[in-house]
């Protein structure tokens, strides 16, 4: 049998010597015939060669994306490892075991997500390595060089002399020694209070004296819940604390009621499952870190950054006081000569509107720098110098076409614990039909929070942050979903968020004034919770 290599040069002889003949019955080829057969094979040469660049640039690319994707595959399985280490029981602490009845699927929901903390980077701090953003806060510098010296001129001007005055400052941040001492009881109580009334609940006694026990530790959180929620309402309506005062008391008493909370809720269920078997309680020095990290969900351990970048510390509160006389400006500026004399004027509906108008770029940048100051520099100053390494207090809101969108990422540190306390457990005791439900829990829980802390902040009650939140954002919610990602979404988004703030500071402005140039003849019930705005025009 002939091999097939011979077949294919016998039959490859005779195609060779028909193509070395000359056509045209012998004649030979014309010059324009051996030019186009050199252009064309010219053209299948370079056609030939681009395709084999092209062949071996896609396969250089495929193999870029493997590489690419096997690194980020694993960096997160360092990462779970990692976690699933620092998450794994002390010696003599028994293993975390699922219930029989964990798969339900009421308990689905808080099984699946809990909140994991991995070492990150503040959003804004990774944005600043970015020149073009840089050039944005750097323009938001310059504004504030330009409210001093606008106030420098209009001293000189009107005065005759060069001199800024903090008159609003410094009556804002008033009897501040008051409330710090304030705050003392009120943190020992948050630190001794919870932490004892767990070590009665974890020590292996008998029934009787388990019961005994459990009683005094529960008399110990009711006299925690007292001190926190008595204790800052007696001094600031007893001695009549400024807004910045107050500001400072209100948010430590709602942070450390979160906390305390969140470390029972964290840890109790797993005593009380172990109730009589000796289970050690968390270690005080875990949860007096818990009390100054920046986080409201309680761990055992966080991940921490190897050591602590003092200059970055003191740049992050500098930025803060630069926040604070910022806001300080802007009010002395562009609210107190418009709202100052408004409850003085007769009532029309034009100059109502007007004012909301007016107070829309205040209000803008108020929440702004609110943003800045205690979201980005007080939280990152705080967690630099604590080594906290999970910097991740807010996402990129600024971007959101949606309100539900904007209002998970404008505040991750409050979210978390809403999501994980009042979202979840929702769920977990109503089942996980109860989704409606449980958003509007969340909703109202954030809504009466807001409330409260404006009320006692500004000293009355006027609830326009209680309407905002419930009438309009939350049917905003609802109609302004996820599935709406243009950008015609996030200017509707943002233009929502002006007025919202014109509202706010329009309000409340007219309502600070008001109290002061029409004050109740007699205190009464309805005198206090009815705005005073609404009466005082003369």
């Amino acid at each position: 049998m002939e091999p097939r290599a011979a077949r294919l040069r016998r039959r490859a002889g005779p195609r060779r010597e028909k193509e070395d003949q000359p056509s045209g019955g012998g004649e030979p080829p014309s010059r324009g015939a051996e030019s186009s057969g050199e252009v064309g094979g010219n053209a299948e040469m370079l056609e030939g060669l681009d395709l084999v660049q092209w062949t071996q640039h896609m396969e250089a690319v495929k193999t870029q994306l493997l590489e690419q994707a096997q690194r980020q595959l694993l960096e997160l399985l360092d990462r779970a490892v990692s976690e699933s280490v620092q998450s794994y029981p002390p010696r003599g602490r028994p293993r975390p075991t699922i219930p029989s009845d964990s798969l339900s699927k009421t308990q689905e929901p808080s099984l699946r997500k809990r909140k994991v903390f991995i070492i990150r980077k503040s959003l804004l701090d990774e944005l600043m390595e970015v020149q073009h953003f840089r050039t944005i806060y750097h323009m938001f510098i310059a504004g504030l060089c330009v409210f001093i010296i606008s106030t420098l001129a209009i001293d000189f001007i009107d005065e005759g002399r060069l001199m800024l005055e903090f008159d609003l400052l410094i009556f804002s941040f008033g009897q501040l020694p008051l409330a710090l001492m304030t705050w003392v009881p009120m943190f020992l109580s948050t630190l001794l209070a919870p932490y004892q009334a767990l070590r009665l609940w974890a020590r292996p006694q008998a029934a009787r004296a388990w019961t005994l026990g459990a009683g005094l530790g529960c008399v110990f959180l009711a006299a925690h819940i007292a001190v926190l929620g008595i204790l800052p309402v007696h001094v600031a309506v007893e001695y009549q604390l400024p807004p910045a005062s107050s500001c400072v008391l209100v948010f430590e008493q709602v942070r450390l009621l979160m906390k305390s909370y969140s470390f029972l809720r964290e840890v109790v269920p797993g005593i009380l499952r172990a109730r009589g078997e000796g289970v050690p309680a968390p270690s005080f020095s875990s949860y007096l870190y818990f009390l100054f990290c920046p986080t409201l969900i309680y761990r055992e351990t966080y991940p921490r950054t190897p050591n602590v970048r003092w200059n970055y510390v003191a740049k992050n509160f500098s930025q803060a006081f630069g926040c604070v006389l910022y806001a300080c400006f802007i009010l002395g500026r562009l609210c107190v000569p418009v709202f100052a004399n408004m409850s003085q004027e007769p009532f029309s509906t034009r100059a109502l509107v007007l004012s909301v108008m007016h107070a829309t770029l205040p209000g803008i940048f108020m929440l702004l720098l609110t943003f800045f100051a205690f979201l980005h520099c007080w939280l990152n100053a705080f967690a630099e110098m604590l080594r906290f390494g999970d910097r991740m207090f807010y996402r990129d809101w600024w971007n959101s076409t949606s309100f539900s969108n904007y209002y998970r990422t404008w505040n991750v540190v409050v979210h978390d614990w809403l999501y994980s306390y009042i979202y979840q457990d929702g769920l977990w005791l109503l089942g996980s039909q109860a989704r409606g439900v449980a958003m509007l829990g969340v909703f109202l829980v954030s809504a009466v929070v807001h409330e409260y802390i404006f009320c006692f902040v500004l000293g009355f009650f006027y609830p326009v942050m209680l309407i905002l939140f419930l009438v309009i954002g939350g049917p905003m919610n609802f109609m302004m979903h996820d599935r709406h990602t243009g950008p015609a979404w996030n200017v509707l988004m943002w233009t929502m968020l002006f007025l919202g703030q014109g509202i706010q500071v329009s309000l409340y402005c007219q309502e600070w004034y008001a109290r002061r140039h029409c004050p109740l003849p007699q205190t009464t019930f309805w005198g206090l919770v009815t705005p005073r705005s609404w009466s005082c025009h003369t």
